[in-house]
């Protein structure tokens, strides 16, 4: 499975599970969180990124566990357009807080909300050559959005399904959250990749 694979709930929840490598790759990936709180954290931010990028190049998404200096930087720009969409709800829950204001809270929430959804509406973009422009553009974010259509939100359906499954892993000791968590956050990653990919034709042909 890749980027051109039709877009499933079955195909998204399966491709990274689809072979020795990935699965290898999500155990370390969880290892990071373990072992490096925060870090590790970044490390699998710009893990996927690192996935997404191969892919559209025309390369198996595995191995992408190296260069590890492009992973942490990738992951922090992941953590900056994060911070960067969500801010404008936070601080108007944050003065609706202050001031007692229901309706300034309820507007930082419906604005908080939004920026969660909008967020994968430049990740894919910013996969291609890691430009950080494409990150803090919310017109061409918002434009791809609306021009992905009702492939978008089947995505987002898919991703919140995994989210679900992938508290799972709280049962017993809640060790394996940490694996289901990596899990989770490759198949959002291929599912809206694959959505963006396929409607901007942005991927190469693979390799042989």
């Amino acid at each position: 499975m890749d980027l051109s694979t039709p877009l499933s709930r079955r195909t998204s929840f399966a491709f990274p599970l689809q072979n020795a490598l990935a699965r290898r790759e999500i155990v370390i990936g969880a290892l990071f969180l373990v072992l490096l709180p925060g870090i590790g954290w970044l490390l699998n931010m710009g893990h996927r990124i690192a996935m997404v990028h191969r892919m559209q190049n025309g390369q198996p998404a595995w191995p992408a566990w190296r260069d590890y200096p492009t992973l942490l930087r990738n992951g922090f720009v992941t953590l900056l357009g994060m911070i960067y969409w969500h801010a404008p709800g936070a601080a108007l829950m944050a003065a609706g807080w202050f001031t007692h204001s229901r309706v300034l809270i309820a507007a930082g929430a419906v604005l908080f909300l939004g920026g969660t959804v909008a967020v994968p509406g430049y990740m894919t973009h910013y996969c291609i050559a890691f430009d950080a422009r494409e990150v803090f553009s919310p017109r061409l974010a918002l434009r791809r959005i609306r021009a992905a259509g009702g492939a978008y939100w089947r995505a987002w359906g898919i991703a919140l399904a995994a989210l679900s499954v992938s508290f799972i892993g709280l049962l017993g000791f809640g060790a394996a959250f940490f694996v289901t968590s990596v899990w989770f956050w490759q198949v959002a990653g291929f599912s809206f990749a694959s959505v963006f990919t396929q409607h901007y034709a942005l991927a190469k042909p693979s390799e042989s």
